[in-house]
């Protein structure tokens, strides 16, 4: 990879605070292009294309069939990286200036129902062991507050306040929200805390979560144990900790809350990415609709 990409990502890192998987993705965006133009057009660095060169990488991704969120992810890294070379004068006319995006199909949401949740919540049987209090504290933190899986493999417990019921939680590009928490959920905390500290020691500064053996959690364990729950009330494939975010959002716009509060308990940036819930819960009005008008 050239000196200009190494030092673009290095400023995404250090500068910008983009998250270290984002970082990944645009290096491997980069490093497919810079070899794309050495093959094609015998260039050695990205800062020598053109919109030529440009639009017929993307000609021939478009024709492999790449998903439209990778292309567009993609399009992000170059135009990110052209824009970066352009303000520092490695660059004088940015060659992404004339490249469009392609228009995505917005998924809905995959959720879990609200009877289904709560009914595995009430009658699934959890112990006292430090390893059952955690897998439970992780479950009823990811639905009753919605927060992200980095936000809560980094969640310390100097962001907890059990007295106000309240979290502080980080989220993308280090901006802080504060969300609330239900009086379940803290007594819930205050039992798995007592049990950490017994076997491994509890420091306002240590994360709140731990493996088996005491270390951070990382995301394939967390991955394994929210699969395998919800794997006990939905046949759904899709059974991640975003599902959970999910859920908290569908379950919580079909009982009334204010979208503008969603977004912000959420930490989304701008309301566009927290209307996608609407149209889960139109799709849930014509269900109940069709079943219930005379006409139907």
């Amino acid at each position: 990879m050239g000196q200009h990409s190494e030092k673009f990502l290095q400023y995404l890192g250090r500068v910008k605070r983009y998250a270290g998987h984002t970082v990944v993705a645009y290096s491997g965006d980069l490093g497919q292009f810079e070899g794309f133009l050495a093959d094609v057009y015998g260039l050695d660095g990205c800062h020598q294309a053109s919109t030529v060169m440009v639009r017929s990488w993307f000609a021939e991704l478009s024709r492999q069939g790449v998903a439209h969120s990778t292309f567009n992810r993609k399009l992000s890294a170059l135009r990110s990286f052209y824009r970066y070379l352009h303000n520092n004068g490695v660059i004088a006319e940015n060659p992404m200036l004339r490249v469009s995006s392609v228009k995505k199909q917005r998924r809905l949401p995959v959720f879990v129902e609200e009877d289904r949740l709560m009914e595995f919540f009430e009658k699934h049987a959890f112990e006292n062991t430090f390893q059952d209090l955690r897998d439970l504290f992780m479950l009823e933190l990811f639905y009753a507050t919605g927060i992200r899986l980095s936000e809560l493999i980094n969640l310390r417990h100097q962001d907890i306040d059990g007295e106000s019921m309240q979290m502080t939680v980080t989220g993308k590009g280090n901006k802080q929200r504060i969300v609330p928490l239900l009086r379940g959920t803290v007594v819930l905390y205050g039992t798995y805390c007592r049990e950490k500290l017994r076997l491994f020691g509890t420091r306002p500064d240590q994360v709140v979560f731990v493996t088996d053996k005491g270390m951070k959690l990382y995301p394939v364990f967390v991955y394994r144990k929210i699969r395998r729950y919800l794997g006990m009330v939905t046949t759904r494939t899709k059974k991640s900790p975003h599902v959970l975010r999910h859920s908290f959002a569908t379950h919580m716009l079909n009982r009334g809350a204010d979208l503008n509060a969603i977004k912000e308990l959420l930490g989304h940036a701008s309301l566009s990415a927290t209307q996608v819930y609407t149209h889960t819960s139109i799709e849930k009005m014509k269900q109940v609709y069709k079943q219930a008008h005379p006409k139907a």
